[in-house]
């Protein structure tokens, strides 16, 4: 039975980049390309009327950067980004893409992705597409590609009765969610915070703090070691007196080793 080609579909404000990207994937094979555009709002007009199967996205563009772009979007896509700015790349793997491939793009790292695209070809909809969190994701993503600094807090509030108390994010070494309750980790104690790990990922630094499990968010500067154990399964042993060990989920693990440069 002959495989149905995905569906892709191109933006990129630059003209020539577009043609180029065009012609790779043409001699690659495997996609048909549906449509393309130089104007991101143009760009996301056929998105939220037509269905496709991957994106290639460049993420600095004027108007609306591509994580913008995204936000918008009624479904996410696969995406492959196609930037010239290597410091983006992390966001980029953070939003749960395919690849990035930076410009000038070789066949080789285009044929790459396309193989990764290939191993994911979907029958359904990954868990991270329908995630209700991403766009408040992408939208801060694009705040801060437009330059827009967020205030991230110093200290976070713990209450236990009606007493409460703050913490120094810089001495809390992980979040931890447990039996519907969320706890700050700082000094070998926990303390019980009014917040979800989701919206303290949303609200922290991101700089600092990586979530790593749907239950546990991490102080980047407290990660001692990471240990690779049987069977792909990820490890970090933390700095403090205990050495936690605190497992990393499989979806997390490539976002982990882009922030930490491994």
């Amino acid at each position: 039975m002959e495989t149905v080609p995905l569906r892709a579909y191109l933006v990129d404000d630059e003209p020539l980049a577009i043609e180029r990207l065009g012609r790779l994937l043409t001699s690659a094979g495997g996609l048909r390309i549906v449509g393309s555009a130089t104007d991101p709002a143009q760009a996301l007009d056929f998105l939220n009327r037509e269905s496709i199967d991957v994106l290639f996205l460049d993420i600095q563009m004027p108007g609306m950067n591509g994580f913008e772009l995204l936000s918008r979007l009624n479904e996410q896509p696969f995406v492959i980004f196609t930037t010239a700015y290597d410091k983006y790349a992390l966001k980029a793997f953070e939003v749960n893409s395919i690849d990035y491939l930076l410009k000038p793009i070789e066949p080789e790292l285009l044929a790459r992705a396309l193989r990764k695209l290939e191993r994911l070809r979907p029958s359904a909809k990954q868990d991270w597409q329908r995630n209700p969190e991403l766009p408040a994701l992408l939208k801060e993503l694009a705040a801060s590609l437009r330059g827009e600094r967020a205030e991230y807090p110093c200290r976070i509030a713990s209450r236990v009765g009606e007493r409460i108390s703050f913490l120094d994010l810089d001495a809390v070494t992980h979040f931890i969610a447990s039996d519907k309750l969320t706890y700050a980790v700082a000094n070998g104690r926990q303390h019980c915070v009014d917040q979800t790990i989701a919206e303290l990922e949303r609200r922290l630094d991101p700089a600092k703090f990586l979530r790593v499990h749907r239950s546990a968010l991490v102080n980047v500067e407290w990660i001692h070691e990471v240990n690779s154990w049987f069977a792909g399964k990820v490890i970090l042993s933390l700095k403090d007196a205990q050495r936690t060990q605190i497992p990393v989920a499989r979806d997390r693990v490539r976002a982990l080793k882009a922030r930490l440069g491994i």
